[in-house]
Order: C-alpha cells, then sequence, then structure tokens
C-alpha cells in the first residue's frame, strides 16, 4: 500500500494512458475494415493516401505494445516501487501521440490535433512525475 500512495499520481496516469490506447486498439481490431475507410478517406488528399493500411497497422502494434508497458508499470509501481517499465510506457505514449498529431496535422485536421495535443500534454506530465 506504501508503494500505491507514493506513485498515485503516476499510477493514475498510467491508468488514463492505458484506457485510451487499449481501447483504441481493440476498436482497430473489432473494426478494422470500418477504421481503414475512414482513414482512407482522411488521408485521400495527402501523401500518406497510399500508405494507410501499413500506417493503421503500425499504430495498431504501438498502442498494444503502449498498454501492454502500462500494465506492467503499474504492476512494478505498486509491487516493487520500480519505475522503468511506467517511464517506458509514459515515453511510449508520447511517441505514439506524436505520430498520431503528424498525421491530424498532414490531414489539415485542426480540431483532431488539438484533441491528440490534450493527450499529449497529460502523458507528458505523467512522464515528469514518474522522473521525478
Amino acid at each position: 500500500m506504501d508503494n500505491f500512495m507514493t506513485h498515485i499520481v503516476s499510477i493514475t496516469i498510467l491508468l488514463f494512458l492505458l484506457i485510451t490506447f487499449l481501447q483504441s486498439g481493440i476498436d482497430k481490431i473489432a473494426d478494422w475494415k470500418g477504421n481503414l475507410g475512414w482513414l482512407k478517406e482522411h488521408f485521400s488528399k495527402t501523401f500518406l493516401s497510399n500508405m494507410v493500411p501499413l500506417l493503421l497497422g503500425s499504430i495498431l502494434i504501438i498502442e498494444i505494445i503502449t498498454s501492454i508497458l502500462c500494465i506492467g508499470g503499474i504492476y512494478h509501481l505498486i509491487m516493487d516501487n520500480h519505475t522503468g517499465f511506467g517511464i517506458a510506457a509514459m515515453f511510449a505514449a508520447c511517441i505514439t501521440l506524436l505520430m498520431l498529431l503528424f498525421g491530424q496535422r498532414v490531414a489539415k485536421d485542426y480540431p483532431g490535433a488539438l484533441t491528440i495535443t490534450c493527450y499529449f500534454i497529460v502523458a507528458v506530465f505523467g512522464l515528469y512525475v514518474i522522473t521525478s
């Protein structure tokens, strides 16, 4: 219980990121065709238009890896006060969000980019907290 209270902010942020990326990954798996169709339209007028299936698969893999790291981070913060997995999870979340932000900016979806920025702020704050 002592480790939980010591790392309660980091654990809460890791839970937030876990929910975010796990749900997103599950949605991509459950509705691959729908996501692919929407994204092909979204990027139809960009240089990324021919790479959408590859990029969607890449993002899916990165989201699942980030989710696994979040689970490991929560576990190790509580069980042995070790921050390595949590740091890796929050850094992976930042990289994933930067990739998504890049896509939204390329597609000129500025409201979508703003939404990703809000998630990015949480992830960067989490990285700051866990490394302080």
